[in-house]
């Protein structure tokens, strides 16, 4: 049986200052306005904790800044 371990992590919307994540009615949700700076955030955080084993399961982003959840087995 695969066990897994789980993190939630928060990233203020400091890191992230022109992240924009937009949704319309229909469904149909974007990232809008991405400097180079914001995209080269994102990957690294994402780098940095699949070096570890951690995959990101999901992700919200807020107007207080992102909740990323984290799995990996153990």
């Amino acid at each position: 049986m695969t066990r897994f371990e789980y993190q939630i992590t928060t990233h203020t919307a400091e890191e992230f200052t022109q992240l924009v994540y937009v949704c319309t009615d229909e469904g149909d949700c974007t990232l809008n306005d991405l400097s180079h700076d914001q995209v080269a955030k994102l990957v690294e955080l994402l780098n940095k904790k699949g070096e570890k084993g951690w995959e990101l399961i999901q992700v919200f982003f807020g107007k207080a800044g992102i909740i990323a959840f984290w799995k990996r087995g153990v």
